[in-house]
């Protein structure tokens, strides 16, 4: 019987420092959180994200700023997605290869992503890495941004993204938790 118990406790005590490791090797991974934002709200999700994994932060900007006005900015996105355009983006993320985990945002524009986050998803090698986005909508939902971002990524890894009402982002930060931990990125 004393023998028995002594090899349970030997087994709970591996499998508990195996899970331990397991943890422990998420957190040692470098994070990088990459956002496209208009009005703030998909920056507020970044900013969940960073303070909870503390990753890096990336905002990409075109390099031909959008139209203030918003019915303005919504007809050059629109232009934008018919053509397949793929703007120009400010700057770059000049140590990409250093990253492991790449969090990608950006708000739900006609249905889907906005067209810089092609640009940059098509300017970095991601195969190997593991590659999240993150989306913002009005009231429009996910429409085909997570479906059409995965058709993007290469030969990453994909994990399930997070969507949000942009009303909802600045206060987000308990789903976000949930989401991160759910995908074993956070304890």
């Amino acid at each position: 019987m004393r023998t028995r118990i002594i090899s349970l406790i030997v087994i709970a005590m591996t499998t508990l420092g195996m899970n331990v490791q397991a943890q422990n090797s998420s957190a040692d991974k470098k994070v990088l959180v990459a956002y496209f934002s208009r009005s703030g709200n998909t920056r507020a999700i970044a900013d969940h994200i960073k303070s909870l994994t503390g990753g890096d932060m990336f905002e990409i900007q075109v390099a031909k700023p959008y139209p203030e006005e918003y019915h303005a900015c919504t007809e050059v996105a629109k232009k934008e997605k018919e053509d397949n355009a793929r703007p120009a983006l400010k700057t770059k993320v000049e140590n990409i290869a250093s990253y492991d985990v790449i969090f990608v945002g950006y708000p739900n524009w006609w249905g889907t992503m906005p067209m810089p986050i092609l640009t940059f998803l098509e300017s970095y090698d991601l195969n190997g890495k593991v590659v999240i986005p993150f989306c913002t909508h009005g009231g429009g939902g996910e429409q085909n941004c997570f479906k059409d971002f995965v058709k993007h990524i290469g030969k990453a890894d994909s994990k399930q993204g997070f969507l949000i009402g942009g009303g909802q982002a600045s206060s987000a930060r308990p789903q976000v938790e949930s989401w991160l931990k759910g995908l074993k990125l956070i304890q």
